[in-house]
């Protein structure tokens, strides 16, 4: 087990190549091999962006990794695990491996299902995680916004086009961050024009990085396409 490489899940933040924490810093530095996700259109993951910043890509193995954008049960099966075991082949070799990930590791993130695969077919695997800032912390520092004070509940939550669940976590809810916004935008306005919270919502899109935009009056996005990594943030 000492000749087996650790695993690593770095957060490198929502955007702003300075947010990232002094142990994401030391652990880019100190392993020889860098995973990222990988694009198929070519251009490079905001991940790897970020690592880049304190980096340089000659000076280590870097892996890039595609993980299939599919539902297909057979297809995501047979690439995760083509996946789990390029990384394998280098933590047998001893090599720690940092894996990087934008915002956080542990919330929805590519990393958390890369960790439950090598825990089940290679447990001899040490993982570590390094937390990380997320989009959702980094919009309430943009916004100068309280996700949550005193008792209030806060939500996070993927939005879908299910517009009963949608409508459900605004009226039960003091704060709700919906991220994935983009695909359902229009069917979320309508929501809030329903419930009387359009003057509460701001929708924010590649927050506190250079290509950062945020619209405070969201009525003006109706039938507008955003970037994949939009969220819309609603506090009561």
């Amino acid at each position: 087990m000492s000749n087996v490489g650790t695993l690593y899940g770095i957060g490198m933040g929502p955007g702003d190549p300075e947010l990232i924490t002094v142990k994401a810093f030391r652990i880019l530095k100190e392993s020889p091999v860098i995973a990222y996700p990988k694009k198929r259109s070519g251009s490079k993951s905001y991940a790897l962006a970020i690592s880049e910043q304190y980096i340089n890509p000659l000076d280590k193995e870097m892996v890039g990794l595609i993980f299939p954008m599919t539902k297909d049960i057979a297809t995501l099966e047979k690439q995760w695990n083509k996946t789990v075991e390029t990384v394998n082949e280098y933590l047998t070799q001893g090599k720690d491996v940092a894996f990087v990930t934008e915002g956080d590791p542990m919330l929805y993130s590519t990393f958390i299902h890369m960790q439950r695969l090598v825990e089940e077919l290679h447990p001899e695997v040490q993982i570590k995680v390094v937390p990380g800032i997320s989009s959702v912390n980094g919009t309430a520092a943009r916004m100068g916004l309280p996700l949550a004070d005193g008792d209030d509940q806060v939500a996070i939550v993927p939005a879908t086009n299910d517009a009963d669940k949608m409508r459900k976590a605004l009226v039960e809810h003091d704060c709700v961050v919906f991220i994935k916004v983009a695909k359902v935008l229009d069917m979320m306005i309508g929501i809030l024009k329903e419930l009387a919270l359009v003057d509460k919502a701001a929708v924010v899109t590649k927050v506190t990085s250079e290509e950062e935009r945020v619209w405070t009056d969201v009525e003006q996005l109706e039938g507008a396409e955003l970037e994949y990594l939009t969220l819309m943030v609603v506090r009561k």
